[in-house]
């Protein structure tokens, strides 16, 4: 899969015309360590993708391009590892007879297929968000939006992983992941980011959020060996900004899932007003106590639940 070397530090940027602390910034953005050496250790792809930052130079300030290569970087790390010890382990079965470079070469593929569905449908969601008026500066910082923001973590999870050998911690954490990413994805929401034993999520539509909840709850209820689950729901304006979400919302959300008790779900006062107490919407929310979290002395509060049929 190596390309080949053709360049030193010192060709590369004085082919691509900038300084080599420009180079080494963007370089050690991407992820990759800063080398100092004069081998060949720079391919034709490698100048190709740092020429295009070159040019894009002239209209986006510096630093954010860097954040720009910085996103881009985590995630695309985060990523390589896991594609790294899936080829492995197909190259250990012997039913497979693709090398490691051809299927790396299949996934190439199929990942730009992902990436591209994925960016259309983030273009068509967050174009009519941005404000044509808004400053440039503003425009460059990040997308706001109207959102719900969820939080869904396992209960107990550090002193569960204390417990348990790591192959059955993997089976626990797949299984975890791959009924909520279905239920999330299921109703048109969207999973930022996974953090180990939680997960964060978006919807922009309050009723379909609300259901993921639910949901979640109750699919999550029924598959062994997942421990119960803590979510925590709130509703408000966030900044969308390189793929991770920041703003009160986040904040509240987050407390709200550490103060959830097992199998149980919490909302905030604007999410319960956003749904209404109307019960045929077939949800329930009822007040609890304010809580006293951190930044949030008197946070208002309410469980969430399927309603139950009336009884006759």
């Amino acid at each position: 899969m190596t390309d080949e070397q053709r360049y030193s530090r010192a060709e590369l940027t004085a082919v691509l015309g900038v300084s080599p602390e420009q180079v080494d910034r963007l370089w050690n953005a991407f992820g990759f360590a800063r080398r100092q050496t004069d081998a060949k250790i720079f391919s034709q792809h490698d100048l190709d993708a740092l020429r295009l930052f070159v040019v894009a130079s002239r209209v986006i300030p510096d630093d954010e391009q860097v954040a720009t290569a910085r996103a881009i970087g985590q995630s695309a790390a985060r990523l390589a590892d896991w594609q790294a010890d899936m080829l492995l382990d197909l190259d250990r079965n012997p039913a497979i007879t693709w090398s490691i470079d051809d299927m790396a070469r299949a996934m190439s593929t199929i990942q730009t297929m992902v990436w591209r569905r994925h960016l259309e449908a983030a273009l068509e969601r967050d174009v009519a968000q941005v404000d044509p008026t808004a400053a440039e500066s503003q425009r460059l910082a990040g997308v706001r939006t109207t959102e719900v923001v969820g939080f869904a973590d396992i209960v107990g999870f550090t002193s569960l992983s204390r417990r348990i050998d790591l192959p059955d911690l993997e089976v626990l954490l797949e299984a975890f992941e791959n009924r909520v990413h279905a239920v999330i994805t299921a109703h048109g929401g969207q999973v930022v980011k996974t953090l180990g034993d939680a997960v964060l999520f978006t919807n922009t539509d309050v009723a379909s959020a609300a259901s993921t909840a639910v949901q979640i709850q109750e699919e999550v209820a029924d598959v062994d060996p997942v421990p119960p689950l803590r979510i925590g729901l709130a509703y408000g304006e966030i900044l969308n900004r390189h793929g991770d979400v920041f703003g009160e919302p986040v904040n509240i959300a987050s407390r709200l899932c550490g103060s959830a008790r097992p199998g149980t779900t919490l909302i905030d006062a604007a999410l319960a007003e956003a749904i209404g107490r109307d019960e045929g919407q077939g949800l329930r929310i009822r007040p609890i106590p304010t809580l006293s979290v951190r930044g949030y002395r008197r946070l208002k509060a309410s469980t969430l639940t399927q309603a139950r049929p009336a009884r006759d």
